[in-house]
């Protein structure tokens, strides 16, 4: 997997990809990092919740 190491930054869990949708999600906080360029962003600020990325 190509992002296998990485946590999220609020929780410190495991993200999972996405590679349809270009985004690693963290279950745990509910929250959503783009990929851009193939390179995630993992800012907190930047995430977007879940159920408000679903919407979209």
């Amino acid at each position: 997997m190509k992002f296998e190491n990485l946590v999220c930054p609020v929780t410190k869990t495991p993200l999972k990809y996405d590679e349809k949708r270009q985004v690693l999600i963290s279950e745990e906080a509910k929250l959503e990092y783009p990929i851009r360029d193939g390179i995630p962003v993992l800012l907190q600020n930047e995430a977007t919740p879940i159920k408000e990325a679903q919407e979209k």
